[in-house]
C-alpha cells in the first residue's frame, strides 16, 4: 500500500483575483496566494483546497466544495447578506424552496456559485 501523508483537492478558476476576494471576503475563509499564483484555501476543521488559474476554465457542473454548517437558515442568511445568491436552480422539480434550500431529501443543503461559476454548498451533516 501507498503510505499517504495527507490529501487536498483542487479546482480551477478563470480569475484568481475574483476568487481570492470571494473566498476570503464573502465566505470568510483564510486564503493565501502562493508563489505560483495558486490560492490555498484553509477549510474549517483543518483541511485545505487549492484554486488554480486556468485560462480555458470551464465551470464545474457538480458541487466542488461542501461547507458544513449547524444551521442552514443562518448560513443562507449570511450568504445572502454577503451578496451570494443561493437560489441557483430554477427547475420546479429541483426540490429547493424560494431561498434555494433543499429540505427533506437527504441533508438540508443550499447551493451557490463562486465567481468562476463553480458550484459550492452549505450543508447540514446528517
Amino acid at each position: 500500500m501507498i503510505a499517504f501523508t495527507g490529501a487536498f483537492s483542487g479546482f480551477s478558476v478563470d480569475d484568481v483575483d475574483a476568487a481570492e476576494a470571494f473566498y476570503r471576503d464573502r465566505l470568510g475563509l483564510d486564503v493565501v496566494r502562493n508563489e505560483m499564483g495558486i490560492l490555498e484555501i484553509a477549510l474549517p476543521g483543518g483541511g485545505r483546497v487549492i484554486a488554480y488559474p486556468k485560462p480555458d476554465h470551464a465551470s464545474a457542473v457538480f458541487t466542488v466544495l461542501n461547507l458544513t454548517v449547524a444551521d442552514i437558515d443562518a448560513a443562507v442568511d449570511a450568504l445572502n447578506e454577503a451578496g451570494v445568491v443561493t437560489k441557483i436552480y430554477d427547475d420546479p422539480d429541483d426540490g429547493t424552496d424560494a431561498r434555494g434550500v433543499s429540505r427533506g431529501r437527504g441533508p438540508d443543503i443550499a447551493w451557490f456559485r463562486d465567481p468562476a461559476g463553480n458550484v459550492l454548498s452549505v450543508i447540514v451533516p446528517v
